[in-house]
């Protein structure tokens, strides 16, 4: 029997986006979206020019400090899936440094469905040459030898990974006192 690799592996961050991510960001508040649960958390801010950006540093600080939801659906939207797309299916434009991250609530979440979204069709459309094929140049070079298979995959656990993290992070708001929220 064959098997239909990109459904299975659809499956898999399909049931989770579902059953997981999706339902816990149901009533996310702008609150909890920019709360910072330690000092000197990581955020999302509007430069200068009015475009959101992330917190961050070259080279990234070991360990990496504390992030908020905003920065951590932030980098799901643009890192992990609007990228993506673009370099792999698209015109190649995008690029972290001028992309708008977004910066409510309301426009991390549409901006989240809507990429997950097309990341799954694309995935959904490729056949197993295309899923073995290497990933290339719209990658950085620890990624262009590997199959597309690998990448795919890898954007699953980082999916599933950093919904884990707004997870817990709503969790320990809604723990808060309500005199410390």
């Amino acid at each position: 029997m064959a098997v239909r690799w990109n459904g299975e592996i659809l499956a898999q961050v399909q049931f989770y986006w579902d059953f997981s991510l999706w339902p816990r960001l149901e009533g996310l508040t702008e609150d909890e979206y920019l709360w910072e649960p330690v000092p000197g958390a990581w955020t999302v801010s509007r430069g200068e020019d009015g475009r959101f950006r992330p917190d961050g540093a070259s080279p990234e600080p070991d360990p990496p400090p504390v992030t908020t939801i905003a920065w951590r659906l932030g980098h799901l939207v643009v890192d992990v899936l609007e990228t993506r797309i673009n370099w792999h299916f698209g015109d190649r434009t995008y690029t972290r440094d001028t992309v708008n991250w977004p910066g409510n609530v309301d426009e991390a979440k549409q901006r989240l469905r809507h990429a997950y979204l097309a990341w799954s069709e694309q995935i959904q459309s490729m056949d197993d040459d295309a899923l073995a094929a290497p990933v290339g140049g719209a990658e950085s070079a620890q990624w262009s030898d590997f199959p597309m298979v690998a990448l795919v995959l890898h954007l699953n656990r980082e999916l599933i990974h950093h919904g884990a993290e707004v997870a817990l992070i709503r969790d320990l708001y809604r723990a808060l006192p309500p005199d410390r929220r």
